[in-house]
């Protein structure tokens, strides 16, 4: 049984944690639902302008939230961006939901989220500079920052702010 622990408290220590690189500005905006400002946004990638995700990642989208929101409205509403933008199934997004209810939580005035998609097409979540989980579903990472950057965006105004560099 302890060589279990060991073995497991290795793999913890072992596992890869990952690390926020430093990254420059592409644009950054406020998001805002009816009366209410929710976030502040801001994009960042290694030189600082963006074309495409293959060409520019690491891509970070970091979102400092205004009021409190709470873990599960932040999941609806990224489901119902996805449904929005028609790109992925139902299916998928049960499952990233799923996912993301093991990584996320409740945030508050204040609180930085962060999604930082890799060149491998995985996305690390930051909550206040610390790793707090990964997506390793090669599809998520697109589809997810699509919410913002997609043409068809339900957010057109905080998607040019977000692109000012372009």
């Amino acid at each position: 049984m302890h060589k279990r622990w060991l073995n497991i408290v290795l793999l913890l220590w072992l596992w890869p944690v990952a690390a926020m690189p430093d990254l420059q500005l592409v644009g950054e905006g406020s998001f805002r639902y009816l009366f209410w400002q929710l976030y502040d946004a801001r994009l960042k990638t290694s030189d600082g302008s963006f074309d495409d995700y293959q060409s520019n990642a690491p891509v970070l989208l970091e979102l400092t939230y205004k009021r409190s929101i709470s873990r599960d409205q932040f999941i609806d509403a990224t489901v119902d961006q996805w449904q929005h933008l028609g790109q992925s199934s139902e299916a998928q997004q049960q499952d990233w939901a799923n996912q993301l209810k093991t990584i996320w939580q409740d945030v508050g005035r204040g609180d930085r989220l962060a999604a930082l998609l890799q060149p491998d097409m995985t996305v690390d979540f930051f909550l206040n500079g610390e790793a707090i989980g990964r997506v390793t579903d090669t599809e998520f990472g697109p589809l997810f920052f699509d919410i913002w950057l997609h043409p068809d965006t339900s957010a057109p105004t905080l998607r040019r702010q977000l692109l000012a560099a372009r």
